[in-house]
């Protein structure tokens, strides 16, 4: 049950953002074991002064203004699931719509229980009955 989250300047056009959220779902379901169609993203374009990234910290190499901060909050992952994960995202996202890896920050967070989740219905997950698959 992954909540995505991407930050990035102003400007993408909606094809963009579009390439952007398949992108990082598919690399969700490829390599971070996510059933498919559990797709909650918020993608939010700030202005430029309100998105503050050193160009150089961490890498080889330069951010550029196609930066995007990817914030990812599930339930936990072995360190082998994250890197797979992190691995086929930048290339996912290289390929469509064309960022280059040193310009995807990602951060992963963890929700430890299924109790801090509500998909709707006034129920928390872990009161909620899923088909077998």
């Amino acid at each position: 049950m992954p909540l995505v989250r991407v930050t990035m300047i102003k400007g993408k056009s909606p094809e963009y953002i579009a390439q952007l959220s398949q992108s990082i779902y598919n690399s969700l379901v490829e390599a971070y074991l996510m059933p498919e169609n559990d797709m909650f993203q918020i993608i939010e374009q700030v202005d430029p002064g309100s998105f503050i990234y050193d160009r150089k910290f961490g890498i080889d190499g330069e951010r550029s203004g196609d930066f995007v901060l990817i914030n990812i909050e599930s339930d936990a992952r072995r360190r082998d699931e994250k890197q797979a994960f992190v691995a086929r995202l930048v290339e996912k996202l290289a390929a469509s719509p064309g960022i280059s890896p040193n310009d995807v920050f990602v951060r992963l967070s963890v929700n430890t229980v299924m109790d801090d989740w509500s998909f709707g219905g006034g129920k928390v997950a872990s009161d909620i009955e899923y088909p077998a698959a």
